[in-house]
C-alpha cells in the first residue's frame, strides 16, 4: 500500500539479468507492502529466474513483443487483480522508487502522472536530434493535454484505476507507442495528465545504445510516430 492505495509496480524487462535483482530489491525495500510484477519480454538470459529469486512476481512472454506488449500484459494483470494504482519502472535502475509516493499523491486529482526528467530536478540531459525530437513532442503533447509536459517519452509513470482499465484493453505495441501514443490517446479522451520532477540515475548494468546516427533515426521515427498517433482515432 502507498498512501492508502493498493499498488502494483510493473517492470518490463528484456535481458536485464545484470540489474533486475537490484531493482526489485530496491523497490521492495523503499516501498514495503507493494507488489512487484516483472514482465520478462522474451529474454534469452536469466532475467525471469533472477527476478523471481529477488521476490518479484514474474510473467514471461514466450517471445519479444516490445515494451508496449509487455506493458499491456502488466496492466491486464493489474486490472484482473483489482489494483488501485499501477506504476511503471524501467528495469535498468534509472528510475528511483523513492519518487513513487509523489507520483501517487497526485492521482487524487489526475489520472496519469509522469516522472519528468527535464522539470528542474537532477542533471539528466540530452543533446542534438534526440533533444529536438523530445522538444517537439513535448510542445505538441502539452498543447493536446492542456498542461506543461517536459518529458513525454519518460517510462516512469503512475496511473489510477481509470488508466489501468483503459491500458488493460488498449496499449500500443509499436515503437514509442508506450510513451507518445499512449499520451495522445489519453489526452484525447479527456483523462487528466500531470508530471512530477524526478532525477534520473545511471543504469545499474549494460550500456546505453545512443549514438549520433541513432539519434537522427530517433528524430525521424518520433516525427512519424507522432503523426500517426494524431491521425489515428
Amino acid at each position: 500500500m502507498v498512501n492508502g492505495k493498493r499498488l502494483l509496480v510493473i517492470i518490463p524487462a528484456l535481458n536485464e539479468a545484470g540489474s533486475i535483482a537490484d531493482v526489485v530489491r530496491e523497490v521492495r525495500g523503499e516501498l514495503p507492502g507493494v507488489d512487484v510484477l516483472v514482465v520478462d519480454d522474451g529474454s534469452t538470459d536469466r532475467t525471469s529466474a533472477v527476478a523471481a529469486a529477488a521476490g518479484a512476481r514474474v510473467a514471461r512472454l514466450p517471445y519479444n513483443l516490445g515494451v508496449g506488449g509487455a506493458m499491456r500484459l502488466g496492466y491486464r494483470y493489474a486490472y484482473e487483480h483489482d489494483y488501485d494504482v499501477a506504476v511503471q519502472i524501467d528495469a535498468d535502475g534509472q528510475h528511483d522508487p523513492r519518487y513513487v509516493p509523489k507520483l501517487v499523491d497526485l492521482l487524487d486529482d489526475y489520472d496519469l502522472v509522469i516522472g519528468a526528467r527535464f522539470a528542474g530536478e537532477g542533471e539528466y540531459a540530452v543533446r542534438g536530434p534526440r533533444r529536438w525530437a523530445m522538444g517537439m513532442l513535448s510542445m505538441v503533447l502539452s498543447g493536446l493535454s492542456g498542461t506543461t509536459l517536459t518529458d513525454t517519452t519518460s517510462g516512469f509513470r503512475a496511473g489510477n484505476r481509470r488508466m489501468i482499465e483503459m491500458f488493460a484493453q488498449w496499449y500500443p505495441a509499436e515503437y514509442l507507442g508506450d510513451t507518445v501514443e499512449t499520451l495522445v490517446h489519453t489526452a484525447r479522451r479527456g483523462y487528466r495528465i500531470q508530471q512530477v520532477p524526478v532525477a534520473m540515475r545511471r543504469r545499474m548494468a549494460g550500456t546505453p545504445s545512443h549514438s549520433p546516427a541513432k539519434a537522427m533515426v530517433y528524430l525521424g521515427r518520433a516525427l512519424a510516430v507522432l503523426t500517426l498517433a494524431l491521425i489515428r482515432r
